[in-house]
C-alpha cells in the first residue's frame, strides 16, 4: 500500500475483520447460478463498539439563507421500501435508521412518490424522534391519487400545497427541512414552482428547497425567484452526464449544492449484482431498466473490475471507491447511498477514513473512461422526465 493512502481511526483488530469480509465478497465466483437481489438478514447494531464507522466530516449545502449544514455522506431511505428486491421488516429498517444517526448520519432522504407514500410513513416514525438533530428531506412533482401513482407530473400551486400539508403529516414535522421537485411539470413553469416554495417558506412550512433531474436552463429561472439549497440527479463513473450538460457548472455559479443519488449505480458499482441477479417484478424497477439487462450487466462488470483493482491494493472494496470518487470531486457534493444492510452503511462510512491523492483518482478515472458503458439508464418513458 503506497504511504500516502492512510486508514485512520480503525484498529488493528477491526480493520483486519473488515478487510476480511471485504475480501471473501471480492472472491465470490459470479455465476454460482441465480444471485436474488437485495436479501436480507436482521441488522445488528453497533451498540457500545469503538470500532464502529462514524461521521465526522460535515459539508454545506447552499448558501446564504439557502445553506444547509449536513453529514457528508447522507442516507437514501427509498430502497427500504421501494424499489428494492427484498428489505427487512419495519422494525428491523428501523433499528437501521437509528444506528445511522447514531453514527452521525444527519441527511436522510425520501419522496412522496417511493412507495407510494409508504416511504415516507417509514420515515416519519423512526426519524421524527430526531427532530433538530437531523435533517428529511422529500420530494414532491410525481402526481398521486388515492395512494396510486399515475405516472404523471403535477407542480400546480394547489397541487405543491396539498402534498406538502401530506408530508408534513407524515413525516411528522412541522416544517419541511428541504422539499425537491422530483420531476419537472411541463406545464408549470419553473418560476411558477418557485414562487410557490417561496410562499411555503414564508409561512414556516418549508425552509429550503431543491430540484432534481433538470436542465442548467431551468435552475437558474427557479433560482432567480427563490434560491436553492440543492440540486439532486444521478452521478457515478457510469453516468457523469451532469459534468457535460452544466448543471454542476451552474450549481458551482450559484452557489448551489449538489446531491448524487444512486451514487452506486443502483448497487451495481458495489459488485453485488451481476448478470444472474433475479430483481422482484412487483416492486423493483431495475429488472425494466435498459442497464440492468443480463447482457448489459456481463458488458459492464468491466468497469466493476477496475474499481476492485484499484480499491484492492488501497484496502478499499469497489464500493468505496465509487463513493471516495465522488466525495473528492468538490466539497458541496453530498451522496445518499442507501442500504437495508448495516454492513453496508459500515462499508459506506469508512469511505471517509482513506485519503487517495489527484493523480490515484484521475488514474481511476482514465481506466473508466476507456470502457465503454453498455445500456441507457433509463427507459423511454423515463427518459422522457428528466433534463427539462
Amino acid at each position: 500500500m503506497k504511504e500516502e493512502n492512510k486508514i485512520k481511526t480503525i484498529s488493528r483488530r477491526g480493520f483486519l475483520k473488515t478487510a476480511a469480509l471485504a475480501g471473501a465478497a471480492l472472491a465470490m465466483p459470479a455465476g454460482l447460478g441465480k444471485v436474488f437481489a437485495a436479501e436480507t438478514k436482521q441488522p445488528e447494531t453497533s451498540g457500545n463498539d469503538t470500532e464502529a464507522a462514524r461521521i465526522r466530516g460535515h459539508r454545506i449545502l447552499g448558501t446564504g439563507k439557502a445553506a444547509l449544514e449536513v453529514s457528508a455522506l447522507g442516507f437514501g431511505v427509498m430502497g427500504m421500501t421501494y424499489n428494492c428486491s427484498g428489505h427487512p421488516s419495519k422494525k428491523e429498517c428501523i433499528r437501521l435508521l437509528h444506528e445511522a444517526v447514531d453514527r452521525g448520519v444527519t441527511l436522510f432522504d425520501t419522496a412522496i412518490i417511493y412507495g407510494p407514500l409508504t416511504n415516507e410513513n417509514l420515515a416519519g416514525e423512526a426519524l421524527a424522534e430526531f427532530k433538530g438533530r437531523i435533517d428529511v428531506t422529500t420530494k414532491f412533482g410525481h402526481e398521486v391519487i388515492d395512494g396510486k401513482a399515475t405516472g404523471r407530473q403535477d407542480s400546480r400551486p394547489a397541487t405543491i400545497r396539498r402534498y406538502c400539508e401530506d408530508s408534513l403529516r407524515r413525516l411528522r414535522l412541522d416544517s419541511l427541512p428541504m422539499f425537491y421537485q422530483h420531476r419537472a411539470d411541463p406545464d408549470t413553469p419553473a418560476e411558477e414552482v418557485a414562487s410557490t416554495i417561496a410562499d411555503l417558506m414564508k409561512e414556516g412550512k418549508v425552509q429550503r428547497w431543491g430540484m432534481c433531474e433538470v436542465s442548467a436552463e431551468t435552475i437558474r429561472k427557479a433560482h432567480a425567484v427563490c434560491p436553492l439549497t440543492a440540486i439532486q440527479s444521478e452521478y457515478h463513473l457510469m453516468h457523469r452526464l451532469v459534468e457535460e450538460n452544466g448543471v454542476l457548472d451552474v450549481c458551482r455559479e450559484l452557489g448551489i449544492g449538489f446531491v448524487p443519488y444512486s451514487p452506486l449505480n443502483r448497487g451495481f458499482l458495489g459488485g453485488c449484482i451481476n448478470e444472474y441477479t433475479v430483481f422482484d417484478a412487483n416492486n423493483d424497477n431495475r429488472q425494466t431498466l435498459p442497464r440492468f439487462q443480463p447482457e448489459a450487466m456481463r458488458a459492464n462488470m468491466r468497469i466493476v473490475n477496475a474499481l476492485q483493482a484499484f480499491g484492492r491494493t488501497r484496502g478499499m472494496t469497489s464500493a468505496q471507491v465509487a463513493l471516495g470518487w465522488l466525495l473528492r470531486k468538490t466539497p458541496w457534493i453530498v451522496p445518499i447511498p442507501g442500504t437495508t444492510k448495516l454492513s453496508h452503511m459500515e462499508e459506506n462510512l469508512r469511505t471517509l477514513d482513506f485519503s487517495i491523492s489527484s493523480a490515484e483518482w484521475k488514474e481511476l478515472e482514465d481506466a473508466v473512461a476507456a470502457i465503454p458503458v453498455v445500456g441507457d439508464r433509463y427507459n423511454a418513458e423515463q427518459q422522457r422526465q428528466v433534463g427539462r
